[in-house]
Formats: structure tokens, C-alpha cells, sequence
């Protein structure tokens, strides 16, 4: 393969997206933005970075958010063990490096929730250190040059492509090569089928010219999502709607939702569990059916409105008020098609 960098450097100068966390590329920025972007684009994701930083601008700032708050801010970008993951984080470098990202693949490395991708992007783009920064765009634009149909999900693979990848490398501007190319996986060599006549590297790439570049990067087959029913109960009283806090670890972990139960149920049986909390309610109309997928399992969701008189609750619930809803209280999307009239 002969050097890739010089037309893909070009390139990404002339056509690279003016992004907020590139205008001032600062470690803490950088970090937060790749969180934020691995499973959201980029599009979407701007807001959300926006509101974040403007709240808490560096990671003492992070470390020192309180938890619902925190979950607030990053409500709507789901994954919310990674923002827990960023919280330890932050604290562990307030601790070890006065309060600055250390400028160090491996101690970066080290802190929760920071994956080899990540600290290569933090590493390479904030503090020049030549180390590669393999996402899912830059594994598909290095099966398409280099023709390789080897699974790109098996560890072995990505060791390879990584060498590929600091094979390439300029050394001494390791960081605008990286962006580089999960740029040009993202606007070009796109999945399915790429742009390849817009593509800088058309010239070299191996895939193309054999005409397989529709056909890679080869990945197995997804495994079947378990199925799972979750019954709601959208009780609302003068004091607001009844939410309860999820378990502090698992799924959605420390977040708050509807009387929710993954099981199917009757009416009495859900009567009968709220009753146990001393909430007495009168049944209203359906829930229309929802779903929502996560990683390995898929939530069929069904219930009914009701109402309740206000009254005490135990701990692990409250009645939300709608300013409160909106302020204070993160609700996973997995329930929006209940909560967005509320």
C-alpha cells in the first residue's frame, strides 16, 4: 500500500465539518465529544455537547456534579453508564493530575470508561502523541484499501488494522491524520456504499479496484435481541406524575421512570403492586404499545394512564411535578412515548 496520508490530509483540509469541540480541541473537550459520539451523530450530538460543557467546562467541574444532574444533562443520549464512567473519571483525575486529562495514552488508558479508541483520539489530537484512534470508520476505510475481508469485530483483526493504521501514520501530526480518517469514514467511505467518487484515496484503495468496496468491511451476523414485555402504569396526582428510581446498577441504572414492571401484567396485579406502596389508583385509558431497542434486548411497552390522590411515598419514589420533569428528573427515551405530552 503506498502512503495514504498526503491525499488524505488534503482532503480533510479542504472538506473537514467546522465542529465545536475542533475549534478548541482541548483534551477535556475532545474526551467529552468522543463519549458523546459513539453511538450519536454528530448532528445530533452538538446540542447536547453545547449544554454540557457550558454546565461544566472541565473536569472538576464533572467530578463535582450531583448525579441526577449529571444524568439531567445527559438525558437523550442514552448509554448512561458511560456519563457514570466519565464522573469516576473526572474524579480519579482531580486526584491524580490536578484536575488536567494526563497527556499519556496509558494513564489515559487507565481511567474508567476510556477504551483504546478513546485514548488514542485524546492522545493523538489534544496532546500530538503519535498513537492510531481505530473506530468502526476508520476499521471500514482500512478493509476497503487494503481489500481485507477478515471480521473486522475479531481482536486479531483490529490488532492488524491498527498497525495498518500506525503504519500509515505521519508521526509528527498524528492527530489531524486520525481526524482524517474518521472523517472521511464518516462523509465518504460510508457503509454500504461509499462515495468513492469523491474519495481521496480512490487511486490506492485495493477494495475498489476489485469492485468489493460495497461488500466490506465483513462483520458476523448481529445475535437476535432478546424480546422483553414491560408493563406501565402513567399514574398522575395533583402533586405530579409517579416516578420510582431504577436500580443503582444494571440496565438504566439510577434513573428515574414510571411504575414500570418487565412483565406482562393485568390491571389488578398493577394495582395490587402500587398498592403496596400506598398508592391507591382509578384506571383511565390505554397506553398506546411502544418499543425500544438496546444493545441486546428489545422493550415491548404497554400499560394505562390512571390517577391517585396525592400522597407519602416510600424512598425510590416521587410525584414529579412538570417543572420538575423538566429540571430535574432523567427519564430514559425508552419511555418517551409516554412522557412527551406530560
Amino acid at each position: 500500500m503506498r502512503p495514504v496520508a498526503q491525499p488524505l490530509l488534503q482532503w480533510f483540509q479542504e472538506n473537514k465539518r467546522l465542529l465545536p469541540f475542533r475549534q478548541e480541541p482541548s483534551a477535556y473537550h475532545i474526551w467529552v465529544s468522543e463519549i458523546m459520539l459513539q453511538q450519536t451523530r454528530v448532528a445530533a450530538a452538538i446540542p447536547y455537547y453545547n449544554r454540557f460543557i457550558q454546565a461544566l467546562p472541565d473536569p472538576a467541574a464533572l467530578a463535582a456534579c450531583e448525579p441526577d444532574a449529571l444524568r439531567k444533562l445527559w438525558q437523550g443520549l442514552g448509554y448512561y453508564n458511560r456519563v457514570n464512567n466519565m464522573q469516576k473519571a473526572a474524579r480519579l483525575v482531580c486526584e491524580q493530575y490536578g484536575g488536567e486529562l494526563p497527556a499519556d495514552y496509558e494513564a489515559l488508558r487507565a481511567l474508567p470508561g476510556i477504551g483504546d479508541y478513546t485514548a488514542g483520539a485524546i492522545a493523538s489530537i489534544a496532546f500530538g502523541i503519535p498513537v492510531p484512534a481505530v473506530d468502526g470508520n476508520v476499521l471500514r476505510v482500512f478493509a476497503r484499501l487494503y481489500n481485507d475481508d477478515a471480521d473486522v469485530m475479531q481482536p486479531a483483526t483490529k490488532r492488524l488494522f491498527t498497525r495498518r493504521v500506525l503504519d500509515q501514520m505521519p508521526k509528527e501530526i498524528p492527530g489531524p491524520y486520525n481526524e482524517a480518517l474518521m472523517e472521511l469514514g464518516a462523509l465518504v467511505c460510508v457503509p454500504g456504499t461509499p462515495h468513492c467518487e469523491a474519495c481521496p484515496l480512490a487511486g490506492l484503495c485495493q477494495g475498489y479496484a476489485a469492485g468489493r468496496q460495497a461488500e466490506l468491511p465483513v462483520k458476523p451476523a448481529p445475535k437476535a435481541k432478546t424480546s422483553v414485555t414491560v408493563t406501565v402504569a402513567l399514574v398522575q396526582s395533583p402533586d405530579g406524575i409517579l416516578l420510582q428510581r431504577r436500580p443503582s446498577k444494571g440496565l438504566l441504572a439510577g434513573l428515574w421512570q414510571p411504575a414500570a414492571w418487565e412483565q406482562a401484567m393485568t390491571q389488578q396485579q398493577a394495582a395490587d403492586a402500587l398498592a403496596q406502596i400506598g398508592v391507591p389508583v382509578q384506571w383511565g385509558e390505554a397506553l398506546p404499545q411502544a418499543r425500544h431497542v438496546f444493545t441486546h434486548k428489545v422493550w415491548h411497552l404497554g400499560g394505562w394512564h390512571a390517577t391517585a390522590p396525592a400522597c407519602a411515598l416510600p424512598e425510590g419514589w416521587v410525584w414529579a411535578a412538570p417543572d420538575q420533569l423538566a429540571r430535574v428528573y432523567a427519564v430514559p427515551n425508552a419511555f418517551a412515548a409516554y412522557m412527551k405530552n406530560l
